[in-house]
C-alpha cells in the first residue's frame, strides 16, 4: 500500500484525472533527488508517495522505464510512446497520454504528455519534466523524480511530484481533490505489474 510522504498540492503526471493531498508539514523525509536534483523547489503545488515492491530494483525499473509498455499496466495512461531509441538517458523524451475528468473550471480531455528525461542512474533514479496540454487544461511544467531502493525482499520506491502553471495554481482547490489517488495508483499498478513480472 503506498504511504503519502509530502504534499503540497499538485496534478500528478502519472494520472491527471485522480488527485487529492496531504499538508505539506507531513512530510517525514527530505525531499527525493536523482543526481542531486530533485522537483521544481518554488513549486507551489507538490506531492510524494512511496510503496514497497516485492522483486528486484532491475526488475521494477523494467517495467517503470518500459515506457511504450505503460497502457498494459497503468489504467490512467492510454498510450505512450518513446520518441527516440534505447535506454533511457539524459535527453531521452517520450509522449503520453491520460483522460483528466471535467471540473468546475475544465472539460473533461485528454491531457497529452510530452516528458524529457534529465537525470538517470540505472535501477537506481530517474527525473523527468515536461507540460500536460489538453482542451481546455494546461500544466506548464510538471517535474517528476522515481528512486528505487533495494532492500530486504524488494525494493522501496518512492516518487515526488511538482507542478507548475497559471491555470492550477488559480484553482488549487479543484486540483487537491484528485491529487493522491492519481500518483497512488500510479504506483499500485507498477506493484501490481513488477511483482507479475517476476
Amino acid at each position: 500500500m503506498s504511504t503519502v510522504k509530502s504534499a503540497l498540492l499538485a496534478v500528478p503526471l502519472a494520472a491527471a484525472a485522480l488527485f487529492a493531498a496531504a499538508p505539506a508539514d507531513a512530510a517525514t523525509t527530505s525531499p527525493l533527488t536523482c543526481r542531486g536534483q530533485g522537483i521544481d523547489p518554488a513549486a507551489q503545488l507538490h506531492y510524494g508517495a512511496e510503496t514497497f515492491v516485492k522483486a528486484p530494483a532491475s526488475t521494477v525499473w523494467k517495467v517503470q522505464t518500459g515506457v511504450a509498455g505503460w497502457p498494459a499496466w497503468q489504467s490512467a495512461v492510454t498510450s505512450a510512446k518513446r520518441l527516440d531509441p534505447g535506454p533511457l538517458h539524459p535527453g531521452s523524451r517520450f509522449r503520453w497520454t491520460t483522460p483528466a475528468p471535467a471540473t468546475p473550471s475544465s472539460p473533461a480531455t485528454t491531457l497529452v504528455i510530452t516528458s524529457t528525461v534529465h537525470q538517470v542512474q540505472r535501477d537506481r533514479c530517474v527525473r523527468w519534466s515536461g507540460p500536460a496540454i489538453g482542451e481546455g487544461l494546461r500544466i506548464d511544467r510538471g517535474v517528476h523524480v522515481w528512486t528505487f531502493t533495494p532492500v530486504r525482499g524488494g525494493v522501496v520506491v518512492r516518487t515526488e511530484e511538482s507542478w507548475t502553471g497559471a491555470q492550477i495554481e488559480a484553482d488549487p482547490a479543484t486540483a487537491v481533490q484528485y491529487l493522491a489517488p492519481g500518483l497512488d495508483r500510479w504506483l499500485a499498478d507498477l506493484k501490481t505489474a513488477a511483482e507479475a513480472a517476476c
